[in-house]
């Protein structure tokens, strides 16, 4: 990778794309430390880190601890991301849009681009109007409606800025805008991690005790240094893993040239979602705590409620298993809206393609869903342990007197998406370099 950085920094053409990049995000994380006035930062801070079970750490960690300090960026891409998803989902539902995306050529994926913009804006304002609902009823907001107007209008106008912004890395700096600005949110929690490892040490050093008070044997660095090395190779090896489906293409002569007759092959990701089934079971796991902010008596010891959150604690054993059941279930769910068998297996067949030792049409889609539904299991299953093993080792650390590894339970998803994120970025780095340097066929 930093090669690779090297080379492209040679090229004048790549190195002002990754001083735009650069500079994009670091205007980024200075939005990111902007607060919205009207609300008290300080007290709302306090409540989210004590809601870590919550939707909100979630939300806390994708936008780099902007939405827990009511920044204009709290909101991050989050918006965006769900309204992509939710665009991508209706066109599959909706003919006309599948027709517009199938069929519309640049134009077609222009208005879906501008459909996704406007649902963005939507989805921002629902988002940003149920925050303010939700910190009004702490009291951690000035009373008023243009107090409430100005809070409404900041959040989304962040949320619209940043999907703007996240376009122009994408046009103009290197990889994916989106992914890069939400890689560039999680990473900026690292200094917060260290200094949390750093006091959880100092703590244990000095004998402190007290439930609120975060302990860390010193023996365990060096554990969870090693841990987090094997963890990201281990997602490494996952996400460039792929099982190859061997397509022969028959022979055909038009007029005196003969076409066709080669071996190619269908390329299936082993994680074919990505990180989205686990952004989507946590969210579902995590209502009964988010539901369970806004119920005073959830607080009352031996209340329906309490016992209720007490069952389906992130970790408790309930809550482990609803949530690797979430993880399987998402997978199939989106590999299934992913990869339609029937409409490659047609497409083969249109191209004079076929799996050997299997007929076109119905024997090769039959063929093709038995292999992603074997594939797509055992990608669940790799999400589901790396998404629950940051659990189990905090629960592990935790019955051996160190309570701060608590703060590791959302470590596995943003491992995913920074490993994931960088691999991608540093492929678009190589091709652009493939580009520049291929000398052609005339030399």
């Amino acid at each position: 990778m930093i090669q690779t950085i090297r080379n492209a920094w040679k090229v004048p053409e790549l190195r002002s794309k990754l001083l735009f990049t650069v500079f994009a995000l670091l205007i980024f994380r200075l939005g990111a430390a902007i607060p919205v006035p009207f609300i008290d930062t300080a007290q709302l801070s306090a409540h989210m880190t004590a809601q870590s079970a919550s939707i909100f750490s979630l939300l806390n960690v994708m936008s780099g601890d902007a939405f827990a300090q009511a920044t204009v960026f709290a909101l991050s891409i989050q918006p965006y991301i769900n309204s992509s998803i939710i665009i991508q989902l209706l066109t599959i539902a909706i003919p006309a849009l599948e027709r517009l995306q199938k069929e519309g050529g640049e134009e077609g994926k222009k208005k879906i681009a501008s459909i996704t913009r406007y649902a963005t804006v939507a989805i921002a304002l629902i988002q940003a109007f149920g925050y303010y609902t939700m910190i009004n009823y702490y009291g951690l907001v000035a009373e008023g409606i243009w107090p409430a107007v100005v809070i409404i209008a900041a959040f989304v106008a962040g949320s619209a800025f940043l999907m703007w912004l996240g376009e122009q890395i994408t046009e103009f700096g290197i990889g994916n805008g989106i992914s890069i600005i939400l890689f560039a949110g999680i990473v900026a929690r690292g200094p917060n991690m260290v200094y949390s490892i750093y006091t959880g040490v100092a703590n244990w050093a000095s004998g402190a005790t007290g439930d609120t008070v975060a302990r860390l044997h010193p023996a365990f660095i060096p554990l969870i240094i090693v841990g987090m090395l094997a963890l990201v190779a281990f997602i490494v090896f996952i996400t460039d893993a792929e099982r190859r489906i061997p397509v022969q293409y028959a022979k055909r002569v038009v007029g005196r040239k003969m076409y066709g007759g080669q071996s190619s092959h269908i390329p299936i990701k082993v994680n074919m979602s990505g990180v989205l089934p686990i952004i989507f079971a946590q969210a579902i796991a995590s209502i009964p705590a988010t539901i369970g902010m806004f119920v005073p008596s959830a607080q009352v010891e031996g209340s329906g409620w309490h016992t209720f959150l007490d069952i389906f604690d992130t970790r408790g054993l309930v809550y482990g298993v609803v949530y690797f059941l979430l993880i399987v279930l998402f997978s199939y769910f989106y590999n299934t809206v992913q990869f339609n068998p029937i409409e490659v297996a047609n497409n083969l067949k249109k191209n004079g393609g076929f799996i050997p030792g299997f007929r076109p049409g119905k024997p090769t889609s039959d063929f093709l869903s038995k292999v992603i539904s074997r594939i797509t299991m055992f990608g669940a299953i790799y999400l589901g342990i790396v998404a629950l093993l940051p659990t189990i080792t905090g629960n592990v650390m935790v019955a051996l007197g160190s309570n701060a590894g608590q703060g590791l339970a959302i470590g596995g998803t943003s491992i995913i998406i920074v490993v994931g994120v960088a691999l991608e970025t540093v492929k678009a780095l190589e091709a652009q370099l493939m580009m520049r340097h291929y000398k052609g066929f005339l030399e």
